[in-house]
């Protein structure tokens, strides 16, 4: 038998009393000692158990594209992490997750940044919004939400199984009965029974599978300019990320076809500094890439630095979702707003 870690050991005591707390704070709001405050329209949240990667932004975004394409007035309601309460006087936003959902969305749903959702939605709900997608909402059970999304990360699904600190959970894994929809991210296999099965354990909701899709391969800082699949094909980069799971993204671009000859990795939302950037230049000139490579997200933690020698792209990302993805969201809401027990 495998025995735990130094590490494990020392911080298994503290995801004892981590979980104690989060299951009072369950029991309290199952039995209705808090509630969550109801904003005046439909709230669809996405969120996961787990800390780190799962593939939420691409179907935060995916979500507010779909209300858009439905002529509904919708708005993202996200913290946005290191979020300040203000964009600066250039409106530069405050994240580079809000930074990536502004560019894309390009005016046509609102964001609404800031720890208080619920008073950013009061605000968005004045001007006309009707409904609002919460970003990593399933553990923010201060705003009620009409539907609530779970995503579940094929690549590491349960975090280790152990609640924060000595795992990746951020609950149990018995808080997946609250989830409506649960959607299964970065998985080679559909379905996948083994993980399935455990899910089963735990819910009866719907199940979903999403794909990560290639749409280009843009360069930036500006982001106008794409490769031809061609060229991005045959050429040869030095991938890097700052993300939540950076396996996930080296994995998907091997599966897209793109040649990484070397891969590197830093802290979620690490901000480039001008020396990380000459650095990743020498790597990449002295393994023969022609170019680097990054994700989306990383195009706004680069702002503050250039590159001289080798040009910069960025795997610009969408997902597919089935029509029964978009049904079950909507039966959810019906069944929720006409007060019919799931």
């Amino acid at each position: 038998m495998k025995r735990p870690s130094a590490w494990f050991s020392l911080l298994y005591p503290f995801s004892i009393l981590y979980s104690a707390v989060v299951r009072a704070k369950a029991l309290a709001y199952s039995r209705g000692i808090f509630r969550g405050r109801k904003l005046p329209g439909t709230v669809i949240s996405v969120g996961n158990l787990t800390v780190g990667g799962t593939g939420k932004t691409p179907l935060v975004l995916a979500i507010a594209e779909k209300l858009a394409q439905e002529g509904k007035h919708a708005a993202i309601l996200t913290r946005g992490y290191r979020g300040t309460k203000t964009a600066t006087e250039s409106g530069v936003p405050q994240s580079d997750e809000v930074a990536l959902l502004r560019e894309r969305l390009a005016g046509t749903v609102q964001l609404g940044v800031g720890a208080s959702r619920y008073k950013n939605g009061l605000v968005l709900s004045k001007h006309g919004v009707e409904w609002f997608v919460l970003d990593d909402g399933f553990q923010h059970r201060k705003l009620f939400r009409d539907v609530d999304i779970v995503l579940v990360d094929a690549m590491d699904p349960f975090g280790g199984k152990r609640v924060l600190p000595s795992g990746r959970l951020r609950e149990p894994l018995s808080a997946l009965k609250r989830a409506d929809i649960v959607v299964i991210t970065r998985s080679l296999q559909t379905p996948a029974p083994a993980l399935e099965s455990i899910l089963r354990r735990y819910t009866d909701r719907p199940i979903f599978y999403t794909f990560t899709k290639l749409k280009g391969v843009s360069r930036i800082p500006r982001m106008n300019t794409s490769l031809p699949e061609q060229d991005w094909r045959e050429a040869r980069f030095l991938a890097f990320c700052a993300i939540g799971n950076p396996d996930a993204f080296f994995t998907d671009l091997r599966a897209w076809g793109l040649q990484a000859l070397q891969e590197r990795s830093f802290a979620d939302h690490h901000l480039y500094t001008s020396s990380e950037a000459a650095e990743l230049e020498r790597a990449a000139s002295a393994c023969g890439a022609d170019a680097l490579l990054c994700t989306e997200k990383d195009v706004w933690n680069l702002r503050n630095v250039k590159f001289e020698k080798l040009p910069v792209y960025c795997c610009r990302i969408s997902i597919d979702l089935q029509e029964a993805f978009w049904t079950a969201i909507s039966e959810t809401v019906q069944r929720r707003k006409s007060g019919v027990a799931q």
